[in-house]
């Protein structure tokens, strides 16, 4: 054991979890606050930074005011966050407008007309697509939703804003921004914008070919220092406003596809695990590059230095959980004033416990924001399918903790294929992983033995901190499994084969069936 601490903060969509955690890994605390997310028309998604600071700074003051830790046993900051958002920010590090969160879509059309071409693959231009996949490992999204997609379309839409930005940060990058006065992008964290060379991972460096054609300025992206590197020392206003010693370091942290990998303790090549937050997604570490474009599955840098992680999202997972707790069963409207209660995920569990596998044929579809693997379809739309007179709330809510779990299936099902490997002893982290009913769920659809971690809401920010020991030269990465504890493990039950296999393959039926009508009904232009 050890008395040296890290300040672990992981920015959710939801809001940020802030941490104390030993250099061990063990959480001696944590907190949390909840973020606003804004959808505006035209497929915008923005949160506001300030209220992500407030939220941070508040969280980290009543943390620490715990008295769980003395100030002086803290050494380290490590962030992790959401992935692929945009602030902009001038010279005084003063964001221009709100940061654009990575379920925005508003990028897609000047994304198409630059990975546009002839002849096309796709939608993309062959000569384009060659070069992106050769040299970055991906493609930006035409779906909009990447950091890239992001700037173009405040270069095209917004051109006051564009004119005016110093940088365009990540969202971890701009909170280490904030912690030091530094602005600068880990090897990780860039990979978003699909404009890094990313073949030798010791180098990781911008293209100037790619960055000469999307047409946007150099000057304006971060420079670019190695994942895990120690990026500096907290700033005397930090220090001051937090109440911690001056040289506390903070490391570059990563973002949270990298940090979740790592605090599940799935560090080795091909040990993989599921993640259910708002997103969700299912990945492993592998010894090399990859891409498959058509399934939307590509091997990006990982947050342990000089390795590969499997690149993959399904866009709403606990969100779907959110939304039925949020708009169907306590809307806060005309018809109903009543608060959702703290225990929901709890009310929910009970009441699709008492429905049997399959939820009387009544499936439902997650795809509330379109779709990323493995399919990317932004036009893609959720709802409940065979829904019947006998169906009940208690159906709807199995159904949905169902629908997740197909999809999951669907993504799975391709993760193994492109890294020719039987994905099994999934461990499960996330919010989505503290409901025993989910775990078993997907142990039954994925056919596939799950591991529930303890405090899997945690696995990020734990993460985060594993990441920054080793930064620091407390641990190796070969040291985080022993140090990952699991609450329970699921196995698939055999008389769940027959309904999930059937109840799957006409899953994958309704999107087959309803594509055209999906994209005729949401096409913007």
């Amino acid at each position: 054991m050890t008395d040296k601490h890290i300040l672990a903060i992981d920015l959710g969509t939801g809001g940020p979890k802030v941490a104390l955690v030993s250099t061990d890994g063990v959480i001696a605390g944590h907190e949390f606050e909840k973020n606003d997310l804004l959808l505006l028309p035209e497929g915008g998604a923005e949160q506001d930074p300030a209220e992500w600071w407030q939220a941070i700074s508040s969280a980290a003051k009543r943390l620490l005011a715990r008295g769980l830790v003395p100030p002086e046993q803290i050494v380290a900051i490590s962030c992790t966050t959401q992935w692929m958002g945009t602030v902009a920010i001038d010279r005084e590090g003063r964001h221009l407008m709100n940061a654009i969160n990575w379920m925005d879509t508003r990028g897609a059309g000047p994304a198409a007309q630059v990975t546009g071409g002839f002849p096309k693959i796709a939608g993309y231009g062959v000569r384009k697509l060659w070069r992106w996949l050769r040299v970055t490992g991906g493609v930006p999204s035409r779906t909009g939703k990447d950091s890239l997609c992001h700037i173009l379309y405040l270069q095209s839409q917004r051109p006051d804003v564009y004119r005016q930005a110093y940088k365009f940060l990540e969202p971890m990058d701009y909170l280490n921004f904030r912690l030091t006065g530094k602005a600068a992008a880990s090897f990780d964290s860039i990979a978003g914008h699909w404009l890094t060379d990313n073949r030798d991972l010791a180098d990781v460096r911008y293209d100037d070919r790619l960055i000469a054609t999307a047409g946007i300025d150099r000057d304006k992206l971060p420079d670019l220092l190695p994942t895990g590197a120690v990026l500096g020392t907290i700033t005397t206003d930090i220090a001051a406003e937090f109440g911690l010693p001056a040289d506390v370091q903070v490391v570059m942290g990563t973002p949270d596809t990298e940090s979740a990998a790592i605090g599940s303790g799935a560090v080795a090549n091909f040990e993989p695990h599921l993640y259910i937050g708002t997103s969700s997604w299912l990945t492993c570490h592998v010894p090399g590059k990859k891409t498959d474009i058509i399934n939307s599955i590509t091997t990006l840098p990982s947050g342990i230095p000089g390795r590969y992680l499997v690149a993959t999202e399904q866009d709403t997972a606990g969100a779907c959980l959110t939304i039925l707790r949020d708009q169907v069963f306590w809307p806060q409207d005309e018809l109903s004033d009543a608060a959702a209660p703290n225990d929901a995920l709890e009310l929910f569990n009970r009441a699709a416990e008492r429905v049997p596998a399959g939820s009387g044929k009544l499936i439902f579809t997650p795809w509330l924001n379109g779709e990323r693997t493995p399919i990317e379809d932004h036009y893609a739309r959720g709802g409940f399918f065979n829904q019947s007179l006998t169906a009940t709330r208690a159906h709807m809510i199995r159904a949905v903790f169902e629908g997740v779990a197909y999809n999951t299936r669907w993504m799975h099902r391709q993760v193994e294929r492109f890294v020719k490997q039987r994905l099994d002893n999934i461990s499960f982290i996330g919010g989505g992983a503290a409901s025993d009913l989910w775990c078993q769920i997907h142990a039954d659809v994925l056919d596939r033995t799950i591991r529930q971690a303890k405090e899997p809401r945690l696995a990020n920010v734990r993460g985060a901190a594993f990441a920054a020991s080793v930064a620091l030269g407390h641990l190796t990465f070969e040291d985080v499994p022993d140090r990952v504890e699991f609450s329970e493990t699921y196995e698939p039950n055999p008389a769940h084969r027959a309904i999930y296999d059937e109840l799957y393959s006409e899953f994958l039926n309704i999107y087959k069936n309803n594509k055209s009508s999906f994209a005729r009904l949401n096409a913007t232009g």
